[in-house]
C-alpha cells in the first residue's frame, strides 16, 4: 500500500512497496499515487512520475525514464503496466507488453490529442 499525506509526502507499506530507492523524491510535492498489482507510480506537482516497487509489475522504468521526467497531467495502471498522458496529450506506457506496457503498434495514435486512458 501507499499513503498520500497533505504534505505531499508518501508513507508505504507491505511487499515491495518500499521507497528506500526513491525516498528522497517522494518525501514532497507528490499530487498523486496510482499502483499495479505490486508496484507504484507518484504524479508530483512538477508534472515529473517517479516509479517503485516490483519490476516484473512496471516498478522499473528505465524504458520511459526521459519521458517521464515533466510535462505528466495523468498516469493510470492496470495489473502489470502504467500509462502516462503528457500535456501534450501524448501517452507514455512502461511495464508488461502484454499489458500495454509496450505501445509500439500504436505508437503514431498516441503521438497528440489523447485527453483520457
Amino acid at each position: 500500500f501507499a499513503a498520500l499525506k497533505p504534505d505531499g509526502s508518501v508513507v508505504t507499506w507491505g511487499e515491495h512497496a518500499s521507497v528506500d530507492d526513491v525516498k528522497d523524491e517522494v518525501a514532497t510535492d507528490v499530487q498523486k499515487v496510482v499502483a499495479t498489482g505490486s508496484a507504484f507510480a507518484a504524479m508530483k506537482r512538477d508534472g515529473s512520475v517517479v516509479t517503485w516497487g516490483g519490476s516484473a509489475y512496471a516498478g522499473n522504468y528505465v524504458r520511459a525514464t526521459e519521458q517521464l521526467r515533466s510535462g505528466v497531467r495523468q498516469v493510470v495502471g492496470n495489473g502489470v503496466a502504467f500509462a502516462a498522458i503528457k500535456s501534450d496529450g501524448s501517452v507514455v506506457t512502461w511495464g508488461a507488453a502484454h499489458f500495454g506496457g509496450i505501445s509500439a503498434d500504436v505508437a503514431g495514435r498516441l503521438q497528440g490529442g489523447v485527453q483520457e486512458v
